[in-house]
Order: structure tokens, then sequence, then C-alpha cells
């Protein structure tokens, strides 16, 4: 059975509040991971855990939690990568769906804009997350759970 694991500390609340309606709907659980305390609504498909404070601790349980053909939710590229090496799918928070064909770009990007960083240059943030990247989210999530569906 499919289960849906979301890196929750960053995660956006309008992105949670897509992945609640969901899981009701299908019936497919989600867990949501981090390391506060968050509070979820009254499920029996949606729980949180908490994980100590620390880095990537949170990253750490989800790789260990993940099983092939689960789905994860982040914005984490290293996080992505071991998730795609483990043949689970992952999708970001813009709705952007990452996979064994485009992960290798996307820890490339990464690393270059991080050693730009190091050295110094300002290269700015994410643009501002907007509802068309919530509807982008919702619209990519819905395609994988009929995809996965058909499967099986």
């Amino acid at each position: 059975m499919t289960c849906i694991w979301v890196d929750a500390d960053a995660c956006p609340i309008s992105i949670k509040e897509v992945l609640y309606r969901v899981a009701n709907r299908t019936k497919i659980p989600v867990t949501l991971i981090a390391n506060q305390m968050l509070r979820v609504p009254p499920s029996p498909f949606i729980k949180a855990l908490q994980v100590p404070s620390g880095f990537d601790v949170a990253d750490q349980r989800i790789a260990e939690e993940v099983n092939a053909g689960d789905i994860v939710v982040t914005a984490d590229i290293p996080l992505s990568a071991l998730i795609v090496a483990q043949q689970a799918w992952v999708i970001d928070p813009r709705g952007v769906l990452i996979d064994q064909s485009t992960i290798d770009a996307r820890l490339t990007m990464r690393n270059f804009m991080e050693s730009l960083r190091e050295s110094g240059v300002q290269t700015g943030g994410p643009s501002a997350f907007t509802n068309k990247d919530v509807q982008a989210f919702a619209n990519q999530l819905d395609r994988l759970l009929a995809r996965l569906q058909k499967l099986t």
C-alpha cells in the first residue's frame, strides 16, 4: 500500500491542507515528520511524528521509513535523491515530480548554487509561494495517484 511521507518542517500549510483532504478522500496514510510538534486534524489516515532537533534528522527518518512506491513531499534535493534511489516518488511543494530522469540535474544545480553562495555571490531565494503553486501540487499529486492506482 502506498503511503505519503511529508518533510513537514518547511512544507507550506496550504500543501498540508491538500494532503489532509487527499488522505481522507483516498484513505492513503499521510505521515508528517518534523522536529517540532505539529497539530494535524483528527483522522485515522493522518499522523505526525516529531523527531529530535538536529541537522537532517527528519530527512533521515523519512529515508528510513519510505518504501518503494511511496510518495514523499519535500523540497530538499539531497533527500529527494535518496528517495528516488529507493524507487519511491518525490513531489516538491510546487508540484514538480522528481524522478530518476531529473534528479541528477537538480543535484548539480543545487551544488552549483551552494558553491556560488559560499563564494559570496548573492543568489536570492525562491519566488514567493502562490495559489498557482498549490494548484500545481494538487494536480500533480492527483495524476500520480491515478497512475499508481492503474499499476495496482
